[in-house]
């Protein structure tokens, strides 16, 4: 994956900009600025030609990038969420003294440079980092899934615990025992759907990050 223009701009005026190839990202980054402005949504992905373009947006001010891999998201957003923090650092950089003709937007076309060279070089490093981020988020939701199911098991054995007083009724009533079997079988069930969603959701991350060969 690689990120071969990036900009950002205050509505629709691009306050700096810089592009690693040829091409006519201006238009196709217009037009995206444009959608960014109707939807005001903090973060957008789209399509345009070849090019897939992230934005993320934050008071007003469109960070915005292209890269050449519709597949990997992480990088991208962890691209553009370094540069909105090192915008966003500097006092000089606010939207009452940054414009197109102030001497910091070509300082800052630098900056955008530096990120791009690094997350170009080093996307395994940014892609573990950004994944221990979600796989601590899959890890929070396995935790509070797990606990839920050694709630339900804590019922199921207090339930268990009476099996015994009900095997003789049990053996003299066979609906009885169609109920324990449903029961039990209702608890298996919900245990192997909790795992296997907890697993795919690791093999989307790893195969969003390239990980694992596609």
């Amino acid at each position: 994956m690689t990120i071969t223009y990036s900009c950002i701009a205050n509505g629709r005026a691009v306050l700096a900009e810089l592009a690693l190839t040829g091409g006519s990202y201006q238009e196709a980054a217009a037009a995206v600025l444009k959608l960014v402005l109707l939807r005001a949504e903090p973060k957008t992905m789209i399509q345009m030609g070849s090019f897939v373009y992230h934005t993320l947006f934050i008071d007003g001010i469109t960070y915005l990038c292209a890269s050449d891999n519709a597949l990997d998201i992480l990088t991208p957003s962890a691209f553009l969420k370094n540069v909105s923090e090192t915008f966003l650092k500097n006092p000089l950089m606010s939207q009452e003294h940054f414009s197109p003709s102030n001497a910091v937007a070509a300082d800052f076309q630098q900056v955008l440079g530096k990120y791009m060279m690094k997350y170009n070089t080093n996307q395994v490093d940014s892609s573990i980092s950004t994944l221990k981020s979600q796989v601590t988020d899959v890890k929070n939701v396995m935790t509070q899934n797990i606990d839920k199911i050694l709630e339900s098991e804590d019922r199921l054995n207090i339930f268990t615990g009476r099996m015994d007083d009900l095997q003789t009724t049990a053996k003299e009533s066979p609906q009885t025992m169609k109920i324990l079997r449903r029961i039990w079988r209702k608890h298996c069930k919900k245990i192997i759907i909790i795992s296997m969603a907890i697993l795919l959701s690791i093999i989307i991350i790893l195969l969003s990050t390239n990980v694992i060969p596609t």
